[in-house]
């Protein structure tokens, strides 16, 4: 039992100095890539570390030792039999060729390799006794094993610890790959946002002053708001405002961007997210039912109701639901109202029901997909009982996709929440983007747009962590890089 203890510690010591800084930094450094970038995100750490090791290295040493060794070896009777070995090399090359002979050729040739020959031989020597150059990598590795310099040097090097620390982790380098993902994404999407709004053919002072605004009064306001500015100098201002979440003051109104966007945006985000929690407890037992009961009256019936869903307009769907709900029965209010909460139902409902219909549908196209492969007949063959077969082996491999399916869904809700929320007079992020777009309001959409996506880059990494979750596969994948 002791016996057993000291092993285990021993590995879980073992293990914790693979998983050191100086270990993952020796291994990082044998690829060029990593290398550069390591020295880049730790610059700073590494100018100072560079300048003691210049001025403490043991280079000269070992030069001067490696030239006394390489004379020793030349003053031999080695170095002799290296020039006669390489001599008759070459007249043996010269000969089986058919070719001129040549004294000073032959000496330079046989002078060369054996010169090479013995540098070798006394590197080899010198590393049998432990004498060996110590290069800037070795150098720096040997000061990450020691704990003061990594305090000193944690603010400058910052950025390259995190590296180092988050690289041998799978998980967590999963994780942080999709963060710096995400951060590319919602850059490209404002350049490809502000873009399309830069080169539209509207005017915003001539939308905004109207048609009696003098050419004076437009040019004010272009200056006011630097629509006169290049579309570079724009676009720069427009990303640094995007990085630093100060858009400024939207065209209308002269109201702080992010302050209205943050007060629109919550109830667009509640109203997604209990369409989608609606969709799910609908949804997947539907489609497991559809898939269990295969060809029967139970799986047509969920089906078509399914296809229905998927074909109801979500304005004409909101609109019925005013006229029977609110104006005829008097049972929901026609209207959101913060203070309401039964208002929120409608709007939650219409805006699921196409979500709900598509992972619905989904459930069962791949539950019905995963019964059919090799390993849940193996599974069956040894005598399990259905129900676990089904819980722990056809549902957990089909809800892949399905997970696929509702991410991608709910950044549609997002985005697709304007209609529902015009119907329902929802004071959402959806119509604020819808209502700026016609300007065109270009911090307003922006902000509006940006907000949303990096909701839907949140969505799509929780769905990725998931993945690694569910499918071994995409672990095993994890820890080979």
């Amino acid at each position: 039992m002791i016996l057993e203890r000291v092993i285990l510690l021993s590995k879980q010591t073992q293990q914790k100095e693979n998983n050191g800084l100086d270990k993952v930094f020796g291994n990082l450094s044998t690829n060029y890539f990593f290398r550069v970038l390591l020295i880049l995100l730790g610059l700073f750490v590494h100018i100072f570390t560079w300048a003691i090791y210049l001025v403490t290295s043991n280079k000269k040493e070992y030069e001067q030792i490696l030239r006394k060794r390489i004379k020793s070896i030349k003053k031999s009777s080695t170095y002799t039999e290296l020039l006669e070995r390489y001599q008759q090399q070459y007249k043996n090359k010269q000969k089986y060729f058919q070719r001129q002979f040549s004294e000073k050729e032959m000496e330079r040739e046989a002078t060369k390799l054996a010169n090479e020959k013995v540098w070798k031989t006394a590197v080899e020597q010198l590393e049998s006794e432990n004498i060996t150059e110590k290069g800037y990598t070795t150098f720096f590795r040997e000061c990450l094993k020691k704990r003061w310099f990594i305090v000193v040097s944690l603010i400058p090097g910052i950025f390259m610890y995190a590296f180092l620390w988050v690289y041998p982790r799978p998980m967590i380098r999963y994780i942080a790959e999709r963060l710096v993902l995400t951060f590319f994404v919602i850059i490209s999407v404002t350049i490809f946002v502000f873009t399309i709004l830069y080169f539209s053919p509207s005017d915003p002072a001539a939308n905004i002053l109207g048609e009696a605004a003098t050419q004076e009064q437009r040019m004010a306001f272009n200056h006011q708001y630097g629509l006169d500015q290049p579309y570079l100098a724009q676009l720069w201002d427009t990303v640094e405002g995007i990085l630093t979440f100060d858009l400024g003051a939207s065209y209308t109104g002269n109201e702080d961007v992010i302050d209205s966007i943050a007060n629109k945006f919550p109830i667009t985000l509640i109203i997604a997210f209990w369409s989608l929690l609606m969709s799910i407890a609908i949804a997947i037992p539907i489609g497991i039912i559809s898939a269990a009961k295969r060809n029967t009256f139970w799986d047509y019936s969920f089906m078509f109701i399914a296809l229905i869903g998927l074909s109801i307009p979500s304005f004409w769907q909101g609109l019925i639901f005013i006229l029977n709900f609110s104006i005829r029965w008097n049972i929901l209010p026609a209207t959101y109202s913060p203070s309401h909460w039964f208002s929120i139902i409608m709007p939650v409902v219409v805006l699921g029901t196409g979500l709900t219909a598509s992972v619905a549908r989904m459930t069962r196209s791949s539950i019905l997909e995963v019964v059919s492969e090799d390993y849940i007949v193996t599974a069956k063959a040894k005598g399990l009982l259905p129900q676990r077969v089904f819980m722990n082996h056809a549902l957990r491999n089909a809800m892949i996709p399905i997970i696929t399916i509702v991410g991608l869904q709910f950044g549609g809700m997002l985005g697709g929440a304007a209609v529902t929320e015009k119907v329902f007079n929802i004071s959402g992020l959806g119509s604020y983007i819808v209502d700026r777009q016609f300007i065109p309001d270009i911090p307003s959409v922006l902000g509006g747009v940006v907000y949303i996506a990096i909701i839907i880059s949140l969505v799509n990494l929780i769905v990725d962590i998931l993945y690694a979750f569910l499918d071994p596969r995409i672990r095993s994948e994890m820890k080979k890089t």
